[in-house]
């Protein structure tokens, strides 16, 4: 009975060492093999023992001897179905593992594919864009070199420019003063002479101003004796037109009671013209000659 009972309880068992053995499959591919061994090795020490149980079994006390070795052939028949199942599914188990195994090592080589290609994609890229670079770079250099140097050949062009501007500046203005200086030596040399001139002029300016003022001086003396003289002339004159008034006045001669100057005779009136000093006497009719010795004569009143 124990026998039996424990045929019983590892026929029940089975399909928990049947899942034990698919999870065992499934960490290991190399264990597969023993587990399928074990578990036929395992039924038939429990079919073993089973039959053991029944040939040594006594009657009495239950079901007859032919039920249960029905009952133990059903459940050998169970357990072999079982056994069957369990190498089934461990040989199903292993060959998934192997293809498990062959999708793995296929994928770790596709893996491995794409990075040897990810690596000579990146690699090659790299290079492409090391050479793009140093192209890059050569054309920037040279453009940079080809524009310093525009700017190099701009700047002493201007600087050129400029520097010839400032010397054409420069020498304009030397120019302009070298002529400012002859200009100026000139104007000095010119204000010399006519200082010089102006000097010798004023010498002689005082020279003649010297002689002008001798000789106004000489003038001015002969003028007051010839001032004196038409003095005494004058008093002469009135002295002789007095007496002659009177004598006419005695006589009645010339009549006219006047006593004027018009009773004279022409001669008479150009000596008293010229004892007046009279300018153009000699050419004067006697009216003219009797107005201008009488507006001498109220002059010197």
């Amino acid at each position: 009975m124990a026998l039996l009972k424990r045929a019983a309880q590892g026929v029940r068992e089975m399909p928990s060492n049947a899942a034990w053995l698919v999870d065992r499959v499934a960490g290991s591919t190399d264990s597969v093999g023993e587990a399928t061994g074990s578990v036929t090795s395992r039924a038939r020490d429990q079919a073993r023992r089973l039959g053991e149980a029944v040939a040594t079994a006594t009657p009495g006390g239950g079901d007859s001897i032919t039920v249960r070795l029905k009952r133990a052939q059903d459940a050998a028949d169970r357990a072999r179905d079982a056994e069957e199942r369990a190498a089934e599914a461990a040989q199903d188990a292993k060959d998934r593992a192997n293809h498990a195994l062959h999708v793995s090592e296929r994928a770790r080589a596709r893996v491995d594919e794409v990075d040897r290609e990810a690596a000579r994609d990146e690699l090659r890229r790299i290079r492409k864009a090391e050479k793009q670079a140093e192209e890059l770079v050569r054309r920037e250099r040279a453009a940079a070199k080809d524009d310093a140097e525009r700017r190099r050949r701009e700047a002493r062009a201007e600087v050129a420019s400029e520097v010839e501007s400032a010397e054409r500046d420069a020498e304009a203005s030397q120019q302009h003063a070298e002529e400012l200086v002859e200009d100026a030596r000139e104007r000095m040399a010119e204000a010399k002479r006519l200082a010089d001139e102006a000097s010798e002029a004023a010498l002689l300016a005082a020279d003649e101003a010297s002689r002008q003022a001798r000789r106004l001086s000489d003038d001015t003396r002969h003028q007051e004796q010839e001032a004196d003289e038409r003095m005494s002339l004058a008093e002469d004159l009135r002295a002789r037109t007095e007496a002659t008034s009177k004598r006419a006045t005695g006589s009645g001669r010339r009549g006219g009671g006047n006593g004027n100057l018009r009773s004279y005779t022409k001669s008479e009136l150009v000596e008293l013209a010229s004892v007046a000093g009279i300018e153009g006497r000699s050419r004067m009719t006697k009216d003219e000659l009797v107005a201008a010795i009488r507006r001498a004569s109220r002059a010197r009143r």
